[in-house]
């Protein structure tokens, strides 16, 4: 049972937003396109949010969801939804810092200090002596443009926020009964029968005439508008198109080859065995003596009888990891054991034993049991590698440079993109009907929000001249030119005559089913007959009921049995229920019940914490000028 609610607890969260949050306002985002970057999008407590630092805030969002999964497709991130996200998130960040300055809640240097201590980048960044390298940390700073002094106060603000709605969620209580009460109502059964009229099966009888076509188009002529729609002519300069521009020769890759030939090779490995006597350093002098005169006894029995290397390693080592296998530590490269234990294994031939090596761990004797040397991949195997790789890496050195040269020449001969494609050699692209809105299945920069902002600028419409250069990711830069522009026009019948007819054919289709269903509803309700076979359905198990068919059930009034109901189902057409009796939920284990408490608390207090911040928002008096649905205060 708790496996549902762990798995549904999108749906969970509305049934108690409607139990215990006041609804709140949503704002559309179609007007996104009609700001500049210095437009103000919303304010907190007197304080604008300009455009450029939303589009800052969404690209900062991006780059940090890159840094940590640097196989994540970022396209995601490139929606109208997102977008609007981060500026919810900015507002919200915006709404705490203003609280937790109004009610003084300071962070502390020690509380900054410790926060910084369990950050895990950070700690990679310690030196042997437990310090941090400085030069480290400023230099993963810079590379996100802060410095250490900006970051640690982004720290501390955010750990005073943090504690404006702490104190709400970490105080809130949920009375056991009235959660009981809840989560019993929500994982309620109902026992019911139910038969379906499907539109489907009236298709046939569906009679249409020509009349009937033009009628509906008349009537519903929004359904067969074309939307606004361009031609366009493009250019890209992004990596991979400096890439395909670069030549190399074959004495540079050889050279390459061969000056990173440990790159391109097998690292040499070799097979060991050993004893060892433990002596950490921390243990007493007179201990550590002794346990370096047992290892050398046992190095000279080993020099004198090779052959019971094995034998002695399981009798004296005392390393548990390999002791039973005689001391084998099988193959092992350099890098993978301690500095003295590395530099005596590989200093030794095949056979030979070491002498006695001290390590942190104690006293070890080695013998060396087999080598693998090191094996130089063909130069012809790599050749292809290596030449992607050092076209990437100039590329990277030349993108720049040719950045610079691509927003001149599109800026300065704005009429056409010859000059572009003479001195950098990429090609013109095109692409026609382009929407405002991305088709789904779109990809690059045509599903870019931020290009098709450009295109539908009424500058853009009104010159055809190339825009700017665009930088629509990293390292890619666009400029695109309108060629042609379609106002959104209501199509002729004569064009849309199949998508009109397919449209009636579905309406006249489910109102035959409904009118039949409804007949059906009458009659039954009346003399009581039997649907089906019973079912017993519940929000965790719906038993083949559709969203609507279950909601249905689960709202009705059956308080007196049985209940007949008639949903309608749009196009598909039409249910008849018939609700025999309400059973009580399965009884959960004493755990699922526990998790069940637990899981509900958190929703509440994160209900609680939501409903205070909406009050916050109100003190401050925030606005959000998306679509001017609501003012900038």
């Amino acid at each position: 049972m708790f496996d549902f609610i762990r798995n549904n607890t999108r749906l969970m969260g509305f049934m108690l937003t409607l139990l215990i949050v006041p609804a709140f306002v949503m704002v559309g985002v179609d007007g996104y396109r009609k700001f500049d970057r210095g437009e103000v999008v919303a304010s907190v407590a007197g304080k604008s949010i300009t455009r450029a630092e939303w589009d800052t805030a969404h690209r900062t969002m991006v780059d940090r969801m890159r840094a940590q999964q640097p196989t994540l497709n970022v396209k995601a991130f490139d929606t109208e939804e997102a977008r609007y996200a981060t500026l919810e998130n900015l507002v919200r960040e915006r709404v705490l810092q203003a609280t937790a300055q109004a009610d003084r809640l300071l962070t502390s240097n020690q509380r900054v200090a410790v926060e910084l201590q369990r950050d895990q980048v950070i700690a990679s960044l310690r030196k042997p002596d437990g310090s941090i390298d400085m030069a480290r940390y400023e230099q993963l700073l810079a590379a996100q443009g802060m410095s250490p002094a900006s970051y640690e106060a982004s720290i501390r603000a955010k750990l005073s926020a943090d504690q404006v709605l702490g104190g709400v969620s970490g105080s809130g209580l949920v009375v056991s009964a009235a959660a009981k009460a809840s989560l019993d109502a929500f994982f309620e059964r109902r026992q019911v029968q139910w038969t379906r009229f499907e539109a489907v099966k009236q298709l046939p009888k569906v009679q249409l005439t020509d009349a009937d076509l033009t009628a509906y188009y008349e009537k519903n002529q929004e359904q067969f508008k074309q939307s606004e729609q361009v031609d366009v002519e493009y250019v890209v300069l992004d990596l991979a198109a400096v890439v395909a521009n670069l030549k190399l020769s074959d004495a540079d890759i050889r050279s390459y080859y061969e000056q990173n030939q440990p790159i391109y090779s097998t690292a040499e490995e070799r097979r060991a065995s050993h004893i060892l006597i433990n002596a950490p350093k921390s243990a007493p002098a007179a201990d550590r003596d002794a346990a370096k005169v047992k290892a050398q006894d046992l190095q000279q029995q080993v020099k004198q009888a090779p052959a019971k290397f094995a034998e002695l390693a399981k009798k004296h080592s005392q390393d548990p990891g390999s002791a039973a296998q005689g001391g084998d530590l099988s193959f092992f490269q350099r890098g993978a054991m301690v500095k003295p234990f590395e530099e005596a294994a590989f200093g030794l031939k095949k056979g030979e034993v070491s002498e006695v090596v001290e390590t942190d761990f104690g006293f070890h004797v080695i013998l060396l049991t087999d080598i693998k040397p090191a094996v130089a991949r063909p130069f012809e195997s790599v050749k292809a590698e290596i030449a992607e790789l050092l076209k990437k890496q100039q590329a990277q050195r030349e993108f720049a440079e040719k950045a610079e040269l691509f927003g001149n020449l599109v800026y300065e001969q704005a009429e056409t993109f010859q000059p572009v494609v003479d001195k950098l050699k990429i090609a013109v692209q095109s692409a026609k009907g382009l929407s405002r809105v991305a088709a789904s299945g779109t990809k690059g920069v045509l599903a870019s929000p931020k290009f098709l902002e450009t295109v539908f600028s009424s500058d853009a419409i009104a010159k055809k001249r190339n825009s700017e250069a665009l930088e629509l990711g990293a390292n890619q830069l666009v400029s695109v030119r309108v060629t042609q522009h379609q106002p959104a026009q209501v199509l002729p019948l004569e064009k849309v005559k199949a998508a009109v007819r397919g449209a009636l054919l579905n309406e006249r289709a489910a109102e035959m089913a409904r009118t039949e269903g409804e007949k059906a509803l009458a009659q039954w309700k009346a003399n009581g007959t039997k649907l089906s076979a019973s079912a017993v359905v519940s929000r965790s198990k719906p038993d083949g009921l559709t969203p609507p068919e279950l909601a249905a059930v689960l709202s009705a009034n059956a308080s007196s049995d049985p209940v007949w109901l008639g949903v309608s189902l749009g196009s598909a057409g039409y249910t008849v229920l018939k609700v025999e009796k309400v059973l009580p939920r399965d009884v959960p284990s004493p755990e699922v019940a526990k998790q069940e408490n637990q899981q509900y608390e958190q929703w509440w207090t994160s209900a609680e914490a939501q409903a205070y911040y909406l009050t916050l928002q109100k003190r401050f008096k925030v606005g959000i000028k998306v679509n001017g649905l609501l003012p900038v205060q």
